[in-house]
């Protein structure tokens, strides 16, 4: 348990262990697999049937299960027991479609399509349910018989629970005009989005090992490029320009990437501008693919003498005490622990008013960039082998401090499980123990043997973005 005399800013370097030079994938039969797992789910939680509703950003379950996610329009996947699955698709999406598993079956719904596109050659959305199994008439896989017993799950991109506001519990997160005909032809709709996305159960939170190899494709690719923008920004640039230095090579964000700077920087999610960068002012950047988040906060300073005079101490203050959480962050997480476990770490350590640590330090990732967390206060949730999280532990202290940042995703592997990686993707598992004994050599940082870093940016904090050598260790 580092204390914050125990770490220092030393000549690290920037890390680099390479990219892969082979994309994996996920096989059709896991897919289908996944499908069938999703209709048992279903039955298990006492529902008749299960709609996936997706669209541009609330995409995640849906390519989870079908490996389609649409790019302009809306869709919505009928899983109906005993029946092929049905997947309904806007004009736009129905080449697209053919990324989908054989035996789902492409409708094309032309209201799911972009305004005034053609709307004649398909059936009314009553008519399209019916077809699939959601008719007045149907039996449920309880033996329910009339449609007031029948409920069906909607599934969107999250669930309500005691934590929201009164009633919320029954809130359904998708269209009112799917709800309303799903309640039209006799069904009781109810939230179904925990089956892909609590902690603890969801089915999109503990991943194979092909998954866990495409995210880490994913953090490779998104961690090489925040290198080299860390390696190009320069006093004079545009965020524009500052931007243009990721060079990211065309694969999905799960989020709008950002490099932003000044007074800008305190947006958070904005995109970039044509501001033009000073020596001196704080940054902030961030670049997301599928399965992946990599993220920096600091200053555009080579030296403390760049920084602003209220600001003079910021490694002391602010970067020395969060590196060292984030030591203890890494070196704690691991198969077994609660999320709890890791809250409570993060609250002992930066719990003061001043570092406004605020959202859950830690969380889920996958396709989506946060599909739940189980890091709260209290957390009773054990984190297991093929689950992937994300270090999220982002001060806001609203001063001239700024922030300081280093978010980058682990996925956690049992020896089973390391051992199937190793034997079936050996260039990612050799970048994976590369970047392990960079951080316990140089860093200090020693994980867990189940703990696997997916980014080559791992530990790597450096405060003065131009000295990226220059990063935080653990003496």
């Amino acid at each position: 348990m580092p204390a914050i005399n125990d770490v220092e800013l030393s000549d690290i370097g920037v890390p680099d262990f390479g990219v892969p030079s082979a994309e994996p994938s996920v096989p059709t039969a896991t897919y289908q697999a996944r499908l069938a797992a999703a209709g048992e789910a279903a039955a298990d939680a006492g529902l008749d049937a299960l709609l996936v509703y997706a669209d541009r950003e609330h995409f995640a379950n849906l390519a989870y299960l079908t490996r389609f996610d649409p790019r302009f329009e809306e869709a919505l996947l009928i899983l109906v027991p005993g029946r092929p699955p049905v997947l309904l698709v806007g004009n736009e999406g129905v080449a697209y479609a053919a990324v989908v598993p054989p035996g789902v079956e492409v409708i094309r719904y032309q209201s799911f399509s972009l305004v005034n596109q053609p709307r004649g050659d398909s059936k009314p959305l009553p008519d399209l349910l019916t077809a699939a199994g959601l008719g007045r008439t149907g039996t449920g896989v309880g033996g329910r018989a009339g449609p007031g017993a029948q409920r069906v799950g909607i599934a969107g991109w999250k669930y309500f629970g005691p934590a929201d506001e009164e009633g919320a519990q029954h809130w359904i997160e998708a269209p009112a005009y799917l709800v309303s005909q799903v309640q039209a032809l006799g069904w009781v709709p109810v939230n179904a989005s925990a089956i892909f996305v609590r902690p603890g159960s969801g089915l999109r939170l503990v991943n194979d090992t092909d998954q866990i190899a495409c995210f880490e494709f994913a953090a490779t690719h998104g961690s090489a490029a925040m290198r080299r923008m860390l390696l190009g920004v320069r006093p004079g640039m545009t965020e524009y320009e500052a931007f243009s230095e990721f060079r990211p090579i065309g694969l999905p964000f799960s989020y709008h990437p950002l490099v932003l700077s000044g007074e800008r920087a305190a947006l958070g999610l904005a995109s970039p501008s044509g501001r033009m960068l000073r020596r001196g002012d704080p940054m902030s950047a961030a670049l997301g693919y599928w399965g992946s988040n990599i993220a920096r906060g600091g200053f555009l300073a080579e030296s403390a003498a760049d920084l602003p005079a209220a600001a003079g101490d910021y490694v002391a203050k602010l970067v020395a005490p969060y590196f060292a959480c984030a030591c203890e962050w890494y070196e704690t997480i691991g198969i077994g622990v609660t999320g709890g476990e890791l809250y409570d770490l993060v609250r002992r350590r930066l719990g003061d008013p001043f570092f406004g640590v605020q959202l859950n330090p830690g969380h889920f990732i996958h396709l989506d960039e946060w599909p739940s967390s189980p890091v709260w206060d209290g957390s009773e949730v054990v984190l297991r082998s093929g689950m992937t999280l994300q270090l999220d532990i982002i001060p806001a202290t609203g001063t001239a401090y700024h922030t300081t940042n280093i978010e980058d995703g682990v996925a956690l592997a049992d020896e089973a499980a390391r051992a199937d990686l190793a034997a079936r993707y050996p260039e990612a598992w050799a970048r994976i123990g590369r970047r392990r004994e960079f951080m316990a050599d140089r860093l200090g940082i020693r994980l867990r043997p189940e703990v696997l870093p997916l980014s080559n940016l791992a530990g790597y904090l450096p405060p003065y973005w131009l000295a990226p050598g220059l990063a935080m260790r653990k003496r």
